[in-house]
């Protein structure tokens, strides 16, 4: 049995001696150090052997064993040691050349323009407020002056969601901010419902509408309302305050016009244009030839949805407005086309 664990010894190192490369190490770490080796199945053996033979032969074996997992791990640091040897010469790495700029993300172009309109209007003693983007129909239409079957509610058909015994009562994507007033009021009014403190607050969201989509509309979009209501409030306040937004976002010489208008939960109403900064006025496919770009809808907040919110309309006036966001980035930037905003295109984001 010495003679056999000899001759295991000598064949193992002689093949180890050419052994080159990381992957035959394993083999032969495998042929003669695994569970198969000729070496394990004279370990094997050892029960067969007599009292007297088993420890001798044993400690045989373990010299043996010893001896090629020392051999073992002195060949695989020098096969390791040749390759990194090798992968420095073939592979020289120049250090002078310039490190890769990393790829840094940034603000979408709509939550840049978002928060520069609710910047301004904080200056102007806007609070934040907001609400939820699920609505009920009663919040959405009912509590702002919509009843129900109301023709208004054709210019703003939505997305409904499944749900059963609602009713006349869905569940909806909310078409416009403007629920938001209701929320804010009847919370604002339930501090002290005898003599409610006035408000002065921006509501942004995303809306969603079931519509056309065109250069001009989109079925989802971010709109910002706005809410003042208190004591003396007058469409004079409404109109000050407009015209001073305008100012600030789009300059000095903003030129602005004020429309009659139709809203359900204001009156009197009326729409705000900005001269269209795309084509100077000229007309194009953004203005529909009309020179002008419409920002925002805006009225005094009708006596209905101040006593749906918890404010008596005999004691208390206010005006809200709602406006767009992508709106007023098209304007800014001469942007052309809305769909840019949502088509994920690189290239045009990267542009803001």
């Amino acid at each position: 049995m010495q003679d056999k664990l000899n001759e295991i010894e000598k064949a193992a190192l002689e093949s180890l001696a050419a052994v080159g490369d990381p992957a035959a190490v394993e083999a032969w770490r495998v042929t003669h150090l695994g569970r198969s080796s000729e070496l394990m199945g004279v370990f094997s053996s050892l029960g067969k052997l007599s009292k007297e033979e088993r420890p001798v032969v044993g400690a045989a074996a373990n010299r043996v064993k010893v001896a090629l997992e020392a051999a073992l791990e002195e060949k695989a640091a020098a096969v390791k040691n040749a390759a990194l040897a090798k992968s420095l010469a073939e592979e020289k790495l120049d250090v002078t050349l310039p490190g890769r700029a990393k790829n840094i993300g940034r603000l979408h172009p709509s939550t840049q323009q978002l928060r520069r309109v609710l910047a301004i209007l904080a200056e102007m003693g806007f609070q934040v407020f907001t609400s939820r983007e699920v609505e009920t129909d009663d919040m959405n239409f009912q509590m702002l002056n919509f009843p129900l079957h109301h023709p208004a509610r054709d210019m703003q058909d939505t997305f409904f969601v499944e749900a059963e015994n609602r009713g006349d009562n869905p569940i909806l994507m909310r078409t416009h901010t403007s629920p938001g007033q209701i929320h804010a009021m009847r919370k604002f009014a339930a501090t002290n419902p005898s003599d409610p403190p006035p408000i002065r607050i921006a509501l942004p969201g995303m809306c969603f509408r079931y519509e056309q989509i065109t250069a001009r509309s989109e079925v989802q979009f971010n709109q910002v309302e706005g809410l003042a209501v208190g004591k003396n409030i007058t469409f004079a306040d409404l109109k000050g305050t407009i015209a001073d937004f305008v100012r600030r976002m789009f300059g000095e010489g903003a030129r602005l016009r004020f429309r009659a208008s139709y809203f359900p939960f204001t009156e009197p109403s009326a729409e705000v244009d900005v001269e269209c900064f795309v084509c100077g006025g000229k007309g194009c496919q953004v203005c529909k030839n009309s020179g002008w770009l419409e920002i925002l809808g805006c009225g005094m907040v009708h006596p209905n949805v101040l006593m749906n919110g918890g404010y008596d309309p005999k004691v208390y006036s206010g005006f809200a407005w709602g406006m767009g966001p992508e709106r007023q980035l098209m304007l800014r930037n001469k942007v052309g086309d809305i769909r840019y905003f949502w088509g994920n295109d690189v290239r045009f984001l990267e542009q803001f």
